[in-house]
């Protein structure tokens, strides 16, 4: 009965943790670029684009831990992160410089 739940707590927090991170690597490679106007608009954004990244990672790590942990919790994890891992670096890769702006 506990292994066939422990998807209710890893997947919220996995996707949680997944757009803290995007939205934490974003904003560094905002900062070091001076894009955007100032805090204020930069802080929205993120919140923005963190919150739809976070519904993305929630989706997918819900689907690999509903579908692939039944058999093996370790490749659910696993899948999860390698998901994770890419979602992060093409939402940085996108958004890294707005505008075709380079740094």
């Amino acid at each position: 009965m506990l292994q066939s739940r422990w998807g209710c707590a890893v997947v919220p927090l996995a996707g949680f943790a997944t757009g803290v991170l995007g939205s934490v690597l974003l904003a560094s490679a905002w900062r070091a670029c001076d894009v955007g106007v100032n805090g204020a608009a930069n802080s929205f954004a993120l919140v923005l684009y963190g919150s739809l990244l976070t519904l993305t990672a929630v989706v997918w790590w819900g689907v690999v831990v509903r579908y692939v942990g039944r058999r093996s919790p370790t490749v659910a994890l696993l899948g999860g992160s390698a998901g994770a891992a890419v979602m992060v670096w093409v939402f940085v890769a996108l958004l890294q410089v707005p505008h075709g702006y380079t740094c």
